[in-house]
């Protein structure tokens, strides 16, 4: 769900730089509706292993997999692709289309908060494309075609460097946007407070 909501963050911040006007992502309304979706689609993807894993064997241990089909390596080649592939394959074709504009932005845009909140978004966009190249992809393909050469400890390793990559969202987005850290001071700190902080820092 994250990769693809990600995905969907990157089609949006393409759609807001090629198109002078509003697109169908600005409202409030459709963004809910999609991530409403997402979360039925792939809830629904995954629902057979909520039905149908584990069991016990004859001899009372509880085997991991199903009776009727294996899940395991099956389930790691189609999260290859549904989870890794195609998402990053989408969000570099969109981070592209957003550099492109961006530069043409700069080009033509004389506004200088303009400019720089942009680049901004871009930047932040970028770093996690690459963040999800590096993290998430390696646990998966080791876990889809290496799981009986790969030792435990580096099959650990990845998953806890896959699982990590999703809680660096938020320092990511609190460093590098302005906006993300004005409305998060706001409920942290009291008013006075945050306005002077946020007043007193530069505009990233």
């Amino acid at each position: 769900m994250s990769a693809w909501l990600r995905v969907f963050i990157c089609l949006d911040r393409y759609l807001s730089l090629s198109r002078l006007e509003r697109t169908w992502f600005s409202h409030s309304k459709n963004v809910l509706i999609i991530i409403a979706s997402n979360s039925i689609v792939f809830t629904i993807i995954n629902a057979h292993i909520l039905l149908f894993s584990c069991f016990y064997d004859t001899d009372g241990s509880i085997n991991p997999s199903a009776q009727w089909y294996e899940i395991y390596p099956m389930w790691d080649y189609v999260n290859l692709g549904l989870y890794n592939c195609i998402p990053f394959i989408l969000m570099v074709a969109f981070d592209s289309g957003v550099i492109y504009h961006l530069i043409r932005a700069d080009q033509v845009t004389t506004i200088q908060h303009q400019r720089i909140q942009h680049r901004s978004i871009t930047i932040t966009l970028v770093i996690t494309t690459v963040l999800f190249l590096t993290m998430t992809i390696p646990a998966t393909v080791f876990y889809g075609f290496f799981t009986s050469t790969a030792s435990y400890v580096i099959l650990h390793l990845l998953d806890s460097l896959l699982y990590t990559y999703h809680i660096l969202s938020f320092p990511l987005y609190f460093v590098t946007l302005a906006k993300f850290r004005r409305i998060v001071l706001r409920f942290v700190t009291p008013e006075k407070l945050c306005r002077t902080r946020v007043e007193n820092s530069p505009i990233l």
